[in-house]
């Protein structure tokens, strides 16, 4: 595991942070049960839900991988307030997916879906930003199982949880819901900016209506 990077070294420029985060050095590893095991002849990744054309569309791993490669240099911020700056991502583009199976003109949000059930509410426009990245890559290299091989999300402008591990796909919603961690009193948006981190600090507006 990485260790809080010392913001007294001399002569160190600092990049800028989000308020309450920390400098990290190396990426630790954090995640919420096991590590899925891989099996690439059963893995697909699905779009669905309110799609324009109403069917589901769907890729298995070599279908997935053959799409365009772009890589984006971003930060990522953990609510546990560690943050990583600078890091090369790798993989395909929110915005690929999106022209490959758009939405309906009435949705309005993504549900990520990834192993285990496990799911991340997001605002279509957060999810179309042109550095929302489904990686595969980090560095240059693959990621590792623990990092979310083969396929995690990374939304850059949002706290990390927002972007899981193992993605499997997409559900295109026509009204917002909740996602895992959003019913278990995290925040429904997550802007580390304004260190939105907790569904008591939401303001109206901010999650679905009940």
């Amino acid at each position: 595991m990485g260790q809080p990077e010392s913001r007294e070294s001399p002569g160190a420029e600092q990049p800028e942070l989000p308020p309450g985060q920390r400098l990290q050095r190396g990426w630790p590893v954090t995640h919420y049960g096991p590590v899925p095991k891989f099996k690439p002849d059963r893995w697909e990744f699905r779009v669905f839900g309110a799609t324009a054309d109403g069917e589901k569309h769907c890729w298995n791993h070599e279908e997935f991988t053959a799409l365009p490669f772009e890589t984006v240099v971003a930060d990522l911020h953990c609510v546990t307030k560690f943050s990583m700056v600078g890091a090369e991502w790798g993989g395909v583009l929110a915005r690929e997916i999106l022209a490959l199976a758009p939405p309906a003109p009435e949705a309005t949000h993504v549900m990520v879906w990834a192993e285990y059930g496990f799911s991340s509410n997001l605002r279509l426009a957060d999810f179309a930003s042109e550095r929302t990245l489904f990686a595969t890559h980090m560095g240059g290299e693959l990621l590792t199982a623990e990092h979310g091989f083969p396929v995690r999300l990374v939304v850059p402008h949002l706290y990390a949880w927002k972007g899981p591990k193992w993605v499997r796909g997409i559900e295109y919603m026509t009204a917002d819901r909740r996602g895992f961690w959003e019913e278990r009193g995290y925040h429904n948006i997550g802007d580390p900016w304004r260190e939105q981190r907790y569904s008591y600090q939401e303001e109206p507006g901010d999650g679905p209506e009940l």
